[in-house]
């Protein structure tokens, strides 16, 4: 019981400050827009207060009424990509998304910013514009962290539609097909949330990387 009390008190001071976002209350309580939002058993809130603290520090963002949050620490086979409506309090999207191919099988261990690494990058992006390209509408990305996820825009890391991100694949294979290092998501959903996001949303990736948690500028 004298644990459980620990890790209480622990999490309650650990989410109680949060960077001024222009849209919320100067003081806001992390955890109870967390518990607001409706995110409990969908996104981790150490997750959360990671995206929010980037959010706060970061100046690129225009439309600081939503955020998207991927998380690779969850299997491929999970939804894992979230838009969450800030102002408004509530969840706008969940949907699968895939990983880079040598980013890992069914869960995404690796990480790169290196061009042709076909690996997925972690960090804080933000939104830029849409266009038609090979895999159809897509958003463009620009990195926000040099040496971390500064090459997206010239690695060609967009969100696009994908056939091989599927529920019917994840039931039937036990892991999504993987792209090049972009998010990719499904059909069918894809165009809905990059109208979405677009133009100057923010958007956090995070994953089981220790390195990036200890490396990242905007988080330290």
């Amino acid at each position: 019981m004298l644990q459980i009390f620990l890790l209480t008190q622990f999490l309650f001071f650990s989410y109680a400050a949060l960077p001024e976002i222009n849209t919320l209350p100067k003081s806001v309580d992390t955890l109870q827009l967390y518990r607001d939002c409706g995110l409990e058993n969908t996104i981790s809130p150490d997750v959360f207060r990671l995206a929010l603290t980037g959010l706060g520090k970061i100046n690129e963002v225009q439309n600081r009424k939503i955020i998207t949050i991927i998380d690779f620490s969850k299997p491929s086979t999970r939804e894992r990509l979230f838009v969450i409506d800030l102002e408004n309090k509530h969840i706008l999207y969940k949907s699968l998304v895939a990983h880079g191919q040598n980013s890992g099988a069914n869960t995404a261990s690796r990480f790169s910013n290196v061009p042709r690494s076909k690996k997925s990058c972690l960090g804080f992006f933000v939104t830029a514009e849409t266009y038609s390209g090979k895999y159809g509408y897509s958003l463009k990305l620009d990195g926000l962290e040099p040496g971390i996820n500064d090459n997206a825009r010239y690695r060609g890391i967009v969100i696009h539609g994908a056939d091989f991100v599927s529920y019917a694949i994840a039931r039937e294979t036990g892991l999504l097909g993987r792209s090049f290092g972009c998010p990719a998501l499904p059909v069918n959903h894809a165009k809905e949330i990059i109208d979405k996001i677009s133009k100057g949303s923010c958007l956090f990736i995070f994953g089981n990387d220790p390195k990036y948690l200890k490396t990242s500028k905007i988080l330290n």
